[in-house]
């Protein structure tokens, strides 16, 4: 594609600049929601991380998907900074509200991940994968 007739689709300082502005924004709400999740869960899920156990990996790893799907998405639905933030923002409360919920649902998990059941941690993470699919879909 022959980008030098100035068409839409050419590279400016302007796009640039706007790829850094939401990937910068991403990353800091990415960051803030990893913050918060880890504090709600009820085990340290890094420590058990560290020590090897595959569950609380699995657990945060689908859970980080998640949610940075939703980013991603807010990122192609919103041309505006203010309103991709908005959507982040509610989307990491739904986010967090889901995992919550699931916690109650499973029931022990704090034991259950401290154990290193995979099919716990499987099923934690999936469901927070799963509700970041259906939040990103939501901002279409």
């Amino acid at each position: 594609m022959d980008t030098s007739s100035g068409d839409m689709y050419s590279l400016t300082s302007i796009a640039i600049g706007s790829y850094f502005t939401y990937l910068l924004a991403s990353v800091v709400m990415l960051a803030i929601f990893s913050k918060i999740y880890l504090i709600i869960t009820p085990y340290d899920e890094l420590a058990l991380i560290r020590q090897g156990r595959g569950a609380p990996c699995i657990s945060l790893a689908g859970t980080l998907i998640g949610y940075s799907l939703t980013l991603s998405a807010s990122a192609i639905y919103n041309n505006s900074l203010f309103v991709f933030i908005i959507w982040a923002v509610f989307a990491m409360v739904v986010q967090l509200l889901g995992y919550l919920v699931m916690v109650k649902i499973v029931g022990n998990v704090k034991e259950e991940m401290q154990k290193n059941n995979i099919a716990v941690g499987g099923l934690m993470g999936l469901s927070g994968l799963v509700l970041g699919i259906v939040n990103a879909g939501c901002l279409s």
